[in-house]
C-alpha cells in the first residue's frame, strides 16, 4: 500500500500535470492533497534523522521562517533507504524534528523514494527533474526539488545542496 497515492483516476491512465495530482500521509497519520500547496513555490526533501546532511534541517527550516509569509513551503518525507538512517516511526521522527532543529514545516509519514516501492510523488519527481547524467534514482538523504506556483518542478539539488544555497532560487520564484 502507497502512503501516497495519485489524486487523478488511475482507470483513465491520465499522466500526471502536477504535484497537485498526488496526495500523502502527514506524519500525525491524516491524509494530506497535495493541493493544499496549490499556488506555493515548495521545496520537496527527502530527510533522515541519522545522516551527516541531517543538520540541514536547521536551514530548511530557516528558510521556510524567512519565505513562508511569501508562499513558500518545505515538504519534508523522512526515508529508511539510505544507509538505514530514518528506523524511527512517525512520532520519533517528528519529535527528533522539532526538539533538535524547531521544525514546524509539513513532515509526512516514512515512504521510498526509489525501487519497486517508490512513492508515486518521487517517481514523478525523478522523471521530471531526472539527476546527473539523466540519472532517476535519489542517491542519497537530503536530495531536494524545487517545484513552482502552478506544480511544475523546476529544479533537483543533490543532497550536497545546502539549503541557505537554494535561496535566490527561491526568491525568483516568490
Amino acid at each position: 500500500m502507497f502512503l501516497i497515492e495519485r489524486v487523478f483516476n488511475p482507470m483513465t491512465a491520465k499522466t500526471p500535470a502536477s504535484i497537485y495530482d498526488f496526495s500523502a500521509i502527514g506524519i500525525d497519520g491524516k491524509p494530506v492533497s497535495l493541493n493544499t500547496y496549490k499556488d506555493k513555490v515548495l521545496l520537496i526533501v527527502n530527510t533522515a534523522s541519522q545522516c551527516g546532511f541531517t543538520p540541514q534541517y536547521k536551514g530548511l527550516q530557516e528558510l521556510y521562517d524567512r519565505y513562508a509569509n511569501q508562499g513558500f513551503v518545505v515538504l519534508g518525507f523522512p526515508c529508511n533507504q539510505f544507509g538505514q538512517q530514518e528506523s524511527g516511526n512517525s512520532d520519533q521522527i517528528k519529535s527528533f524534528c522539532e526538539t533538535n532543529f524547531g521544525v514546524s514545516f509539513p513532515l509526512f509519514q516514512k515512504i521510498e523514494v526509489n525501487g519497486s516501492n517508490a512513492h508515486p510523488l518521487y517517481e514523478y519527481l525523478t522523471k521530471a527533474v531526472p539527476g546527473i547524467f539523466g540519472t532517476k534514482g535519489i542517491k542519497w538523504n537530503f536530495t531536494k526539488f524545487l517545484v513552482d506556483r502552478s506544480g511544475k518542478v523546476v529544479k533537483r539539488y543533490p543532497p550536497t545542496a545546502k539549503p541557505e544555497d537554494l535561496a535566490k532560487d527561491i526568491q525568483t520564484l516568490l
